[in-house]
């Protein structure tokens, strides 16, 4: 069966440890491919992103060059209003009705999804690839949430195939400690190892975060 992977996210900018924890989610759920979805409203973090949404777009169309593995949709980009992950689900349900889809998210993520909207019908509607991200430990997880990991981790081991959700697994690889916040505050003074050079160079030919 396909299984193809979704990783959402405000990629402001795009990074290294993004291409990292993609690669690896790639790579241990052996996926056919890994669709990278820029943000546009997601009403869910309080974050005030310093880019428009076609810009962050571009950035991450830049990306993805480095594994043929990697794709990107604007689907949230186009979208108007908030962008509800539940929505962004069923959108690639429809258009991939055979595969198995798999949504990439941190750890922190984890722990805040009880506040995601329709959160119970998500974790019914995709599979999940969690990724440890600093000190953030399973120890910390809702309430809401206990009983729910472990059965989807049996899940994935005792039915491993089929185009439902309900699954989850723990990735062995961790998010690398890149920040698209640090990158930000540090693009003036010129540090742009953290990002692809044809990232950087649309951030300096588009004159973004320059101060």
């Amino acid at each position: 069966m396909k299984r193809i992977g979704l990783f959402g996210g405000t990629f402001d900018p795009p990074h290294n440890g993004h291409i990292h924890i993609a690669q690896a989610f790639a790579n241990e759920l052996e996926l056919e491919s890994v669709i990278f979805i820029p943000a546009g409203e997601p009403y869910h973090k309080q974050v005030v992103t310093r880019t428009t949404a076609a810009q962050r777009l571009a950035m991450v169309e830049q990306m993805i060059a480095v594994d043929e593995r990697f794709s990107v949709s604007d689907c949230d980009v186009v979208r108007k209003g908030p962008t509800y992950t539940i929505d962004t689900v069923s959108l690639f349900h429809q258009v991939f009705a055979q595969a198995q889809l798999w949504w990439l998210l941190g750890m922190d993520s984890l722990l805040q999804l009880p506040n995601w909207h329709r959160y119970e019908a998500l974790l019914q509607g995709v599979n999940l690839a969690i990724a440890q991200r600093g000190e953030q430990r399973l120890a910390a997880l809702p309430a809401t949430l206990q009983q729910w990991l472990p059965e989807a981790l049996a899940k994935n081991l005792t039915t491993p195939e089929g185009n439902d959700g309900g699954r989850a697994v723990l990735l062995q690889a961790s998010f690398l400690p890149v920040s698209s916040t640090d990158i930000r505050k540090q693009w003036p003074m010129g540090n742009h190892d953290c990002v692809p050079a044809s990232v950087a160079e649309y951030i300096d030919r588009e004159r973004l975060y320059q101060a």
